[in-house]
């Protein structure tokens, strides 16, 4: 494609070089350039991209894209190559991928979810309701990369980068997909991952504390004007109206399109007579001139919230009552409130819940209806925010009748270290503990202390098939660790 093509829509550039010239392709790896390629440098956290633009030119480059920020005199490129400096190469790429690939997203309907929690199971729940009624649906999301029912690949973070992005929407079209349903991550708003894209829809399902830390945002303010990034992307939008923050919203895009659903406030969409069992949820909810029962079965008052918003999208797209009924009584989320079906009689759950407030939903939702104890497993995360962790740890102490303090993903960091901050929380409480670093020791315990009125919460891993420790990736998947260890006890 024409270099000035690829360019369309990019203001304050500065070029050096010829912009009469085709592009093979557009890549931001420097390993990946051949010949005939325009290089995207960017500073990521790690690594600075603008130290790879020889590297760039040497596999084949013929135009690059520098930040603004970077110093572009300690950058020698060739007469013969092309240089633009962009205000912001990570926007500027996103753009750029847009027009290369000829906006492939403007030939379906994309229903974007954000927020802290519930982006996963409403984006399921979403897909599951437009299947029913007949259209093929693509999901784009933390757990994997989905066109109807074939998995393409699990994902390795919850938003692709923007090339990838666009490659996925290429397919997507050439498979006649009607409509995708896209989980909508801070760091892609913040970091313009999505710059571009217009939505038809957009769900805000909660917002509060998580996702602080230097890696992703130094507070909660950059945190909520990261989301709010995504009210410039479409003109339709359903928001939470019992949370605090996401009902802010309204009054701040007052010319938007803003409709609302919740339990506890007036809403446009409001969840009535609710019940919670171990099997699920029900409500009732007026759709037409009707008060319908609709029941889901993920246990759990979060699970009302995240069909509210589901069902809301179902109604905009015209999807009759009993289509949505059908389909919210069967759907499944990996790694969601997922309990694993054994022999022997046990009550496991592996739940994706990796913050306070989603571990305290996990473990009230399941100590509403437990005959027996509940016992909490989890540990957090490493080179992540540390300030929740004495939070989860009190939290666990408070509501779980036995925790069992152990690893997630440690990442760079020492496990015994975030195991002794998550300590420090469940102290304040007069919750019954102990601490495993190995987190196959601490399942193992779990499974044989527990009888069959007890339920054990797995927590944190969820739909994860690995542990990170010191930048490897380990497999380590729940669902076969507890199979084995199971025939062991």
């Amino acid at each position: 494609m024409d270099l000035r093509k690829i360019l369309n829509g990019l203001d304050n550039l500065k070029a050096k070089g010829n912009l009469e010239i085709e592009i093979n392709k557009i890549e931001s790896d420097s390993r990946k350039i051949e010949k005939g390629d325009i290089f995207v440098a960017i500073k990521g956290f790690e690594v600075d991209a603008h130290e790879h633009i020889n590297e760039a030119i040497k596999n084949g480059a013929i135009a690059i894209v520098a930040d603004s920020a970077a110093d572009i005199k300690k950058i020698p490129v060739p007469e013969n190559v092309t240089l633009i400096v962009a205000e912001d190469s990570r926007k500027a790429l996103s753009i750029m991928a847009g027009n290369f690939y000829k906006h492939p997203s403007k030939k379906f309907q994309i229903i974007g979810v954000t927020g802290t929690k519930g982006k996963t199971t409403t984006t399921f729940m979403i897909k599951q309701v437009l299947e029913k009624a007949g259209h093929k649906v693509g999901l784009i999301g933390t757990v994997a990369v989905y066109i109807g029912n074939e998995k393409l690949y699990d994902s390795e973070r919850t938003t692709p980068d923007s090339i990838e992005l666009q490659q996925l929407f290429v397919r997507m079209v050439k498979e006649k997909v009607e409509y995708v349903v896209m989980e909508v991550s801070s760091q892609s708003l913040k970091y313009s991952r999505v710059e571009g894209i217009e939505f038809d829809a957009v769900i805000f399902t909660n917002f509060s504390k998580d996702h602080i830390s230097l890696k992703e945002h130094p507070n909660m303010e950059d945190y909520f004007n990261s989301k709010l990034k995504i009210f410039n992307m479409s003109k339709t939008f359903f928001v939470n109206a019992d949370d605090y923050y996401v009902v802010k919203v309204k009054s701040m895009f007052p010319n938007l399109n803003i409709k609302t659903f919740g339990i506890d406030n007036p809403a446009d969409f409001l969840a009535k007579d609710i019940t919670v069992q171990n099997s699920g949820a029900d409500f009732k909810i007026k759709i037409g001139e009707r008060n319908e029962r609709i029941k889901v079965p993920i246990p759990g008052r979060f699970s009302v919230y995240n069909s509210l918003a589901a069902i809301c999208i179902a109604l905009k797209y015209n999807v009759d009552a009993e289509k949505i009924k059908e389909a919210l009584l069967e759907v499944k989320v990996p790694g969601r409130s997922e309990l694993i079906p054994n022999e022997k009689g046990l009550s496991i759950m592996i739940d994706y819940a990796h913050s306070p407030e989603s571990l305290e939903n996990i473990l009230n939702a399941v100590k509403s209806y437990s005959r027996g104890n509940v016992i909490s497993v989890f540990g957090c995360g490493g080179n992540r925010d540390t300030t929740k962790r004495p939070i989860m740890g009190e939290i666990s102490g408070k509501i779980a009748d036995y925790t069992i303090i152990t690893s997630d993903n440690p990442r760079n960091e020492e496990p015994q270290s975030i195991i002794n901050q998550i300590e420090e929380g469940i102290k304040r409480t007069n919750g019954k503990y102990e601490c495993i670093t190995d987190r196959i020791q601490a399942i193992k315990k779990a499974i044989k202390m527990a009888t069959r009125n007890d339920i054990i919460v797995l927590a944190g891993k969820g739909h994860e098939p690995y542990q990170e420790i010191k930048g490897e990736k380990f497999s380590f998947d729940e669902r076969e660790i507890v199979a084995k260890i199971l025939k062991e006890v």
